[in-house]
C-alpha cells in the first residue's frame, strides 16, 4: 500500500536540497579563499595603467636568456642558482606572503663561496609559503621573475 506524500515529506525534501546547496557553496568559498595567491593593490586603475609597462619589462628580461632556480637551504637561507648571468651580478629579492596578513621582506644575496653562479641570502627566511620576486642586475641590464616558495 502506498503512503501519502505529506507536507512534512515536502519540508524534508526542501531542507535537504537547500542544505546540500549551502554545503557545496561553503566548501567552494573555503577553497577559493584559501587558494588566493593574488596581489591586492591600493588603486586598481593606476595598476592597470602600468600593466603594459610590466609586460615590456617581462619581455626584456626573457630576451636576456638568464635563468635562475630558487630553493631553500638547510639553514633557512634562500639559494639562487643562475645560468647565463654574467659574473659580478647583483642579486636581490622581495618576498611577500601569498595569503593572510601583509608580510613582506627584502633580501640581499652574496655569492656562495666555491660555487659559480650560486648566490645565498644574507639572512634566513621564515618558514612557510612566500612569493619571491627575484631581481638580477649586471652592467645596466635588469632581469626579474616571480616564483612561489613553499
Amino acid at each position: 500500500m502506498k503512503r501519502e506524500f505529506t507536507g512534512r515529506d515536502m519540508t524534508k525534501v526542501m531542507v535537504g536540497g537547500f542544505g546540500i546547496v549551502v554545503a557545496v557553496n561553503l566548501l567552494m568559498a573555503t577553497h577559493a579563499v584559501s587558494g588566493f595567491g593574488g596581489v591586492i593593490v591600493e588603486n586598481t586603475y593606476v595598476a592597470s595603467q602600468k600593466f603594459n609597462e610590466w609586460l615590456g619589462e617581462a619581455e626584456r628580461s626573457k630576451a636576456l636568456g638568464w635563468t635562475a632556480e630558487i630553493g631553500r637551504g638547510h639553514s633557512g637561507h634562500l639559494e639562487v642558482k643562475t645560468n647565463g648571468v654574467p659574473n659580478g651580478a647583483i642579486v636581490s629579492a622581495e618576498l611577500r606572503r601569498p595569503v593572510g596578513e601583509r608580510e613582506t621582506t627584502a633580501l640581499e644575496f652574496a655569492r656562495a663561496p666555491g660555487e659559480t653562479g650560486t648566490y645565498r641570502s644574507v639572512n634566513p627566511v621564515a618558514p612557510g609559503r612566500w612569493i619571491v620576486r627575484l631581481h638580477i642586475e649586471s652592467g645596466g641590464l635588469r632581469w626579474a621573475e616571480e616564483r612561489k616558495l613553499r
